[in-house]
């Protein structure tokens, strides 16, 4: 009996089976079956029985996780999350988001450029959300570190990321302190920060401020991926192109072009170049970029980006 049960679910015929695997009991009022939690593909009537049908069914349980894994990790995050989008606006925010937006230290709201433009043009000195006064963060940075301290002490996860970033760089007048860095993105993790996950990744990659642990490190950016964090997915998809898993990279190079991310489409433009990706592939993602950064623009960015052009011009 056993063994046909097991034959059974390395063929992917045993998910509507209504009996234990290991000693074919049937469920009833008695007996209560649960489901192999890793595949779903078997049930047990006992732990004793899921001990017992272990070695046969460890293959196929595996090859099961792993699919139901790719499921999910394909299968979601292909819209941005929130805080990818302009609290004013509503806009998503071009990429890289650090240089068309700002973090409100007041509020932990993030307003792209655009809008804080817009605000200044309207001759309002204020946060463009909360209208909290703005302070001047080109001094010693104590003001904008009260403010940040504030939120994080009222356990905003979006705070406690951007707190842990500058103790991370040793900005706004902070001694660089990487331990406490990593401490505040553990604690914004547990709050739900994805952008901490993502912080967590990096550290765990190169073991810098925590043991290197690459399995670590791709957890946290699959976690991230499934949430909508494209710079996350990124890394996944260049850990697969390193490892020359050309078909899992363009998949995850696909799903964040069409999210508006120019280096996922420039990494499936040089993999369409060395063969490693379709020319449907390219087509498909170069699509879905063209369409993402239409849904970005606004007369206030565009306006926004033609004076820094400007300026950058005539600093030159």
């Amino acid at each position: 009996m056993a063994s046909d049960v097991c034959a059974n679910c390395a063929a992917r015929g045993n998910q509507a089976a209504d009996s234990c695997a290991t000693c074919g009991r049937e469920a009833s009022d008695a007996v209560e079956l649960k489901n192999c939690a890793a595949c779903l593909l078997v049930k047990y009537c006992s732990v004793d029985c899921q001990r017992a049908h272990r070695k046969q069914h460890k293959v196929a349980c595996k090859e099961r996780a792993d699919e139901l894994k790719d499921e999910r990790l394909y299968g979601e995050g292909h819209e941005r999350p929130e805080s990818d989008f302009c609290s004013i606006c509503t806009l998503p925010i071009p990429f890289p988001m650090s240089v068309h937006s700002g973090f409100q230290v007041c509020c932990s709201k993030v307003v792209c450029s655009g809008c804080q433009f817009a605000v200044i043009k309207r001759g309002m000195h204020n946060c463009p959300f909360c209208r909290t006064p703005l302070l001047d963060e080109t001094g010693d940075g104590g003001a904008v570190l009260a403010r940040v301290q504030k939120r994080v002490d009222a356990k905003d996860p979006d705070a406690m990321a951007f707190l842990g970033e500058q103790h991370y760089f040793g900005w706004l007048g902070l001694e660089v302190n990487i331990s406490l860095a990593v401490e505040l993105w553990k604690e914004a993790v547990e709050l739900g920060s994805i952008d901490a996950h993502f912080s967590l990744g990096n550290q765990y990659i190169i073991g810098y401020g925590v043991a290197q642990n690459t399995a670590k490190a791709i957890h946290y950016w699959e976690v991230a991926a499934m949430r909508g964090h494209v710079e996350s997915r990124n890394k996944l998809g260049m850990c697969d192109f390193t490892d020359r898993n050309y078909g899992r990279a363009v998949r995850h190079f696909l799903i964040t072009a069409k999210m508006g991310s120019d280096v996922s489409l420039g990494m499936i433009k040089l993999m369409f170049a060395q063969g490693q990706a379709s020319k449907q592939q390219y087509a498909e993602a170069l699509r879905g970029y063209q369409f993402a950064t239409e849904e970005m623009k606004s007369p206030d960015r565009d306006e926004w980006k033609a004076l820094s052009e400007r300026e950058k011009e005539s600093a030159k």
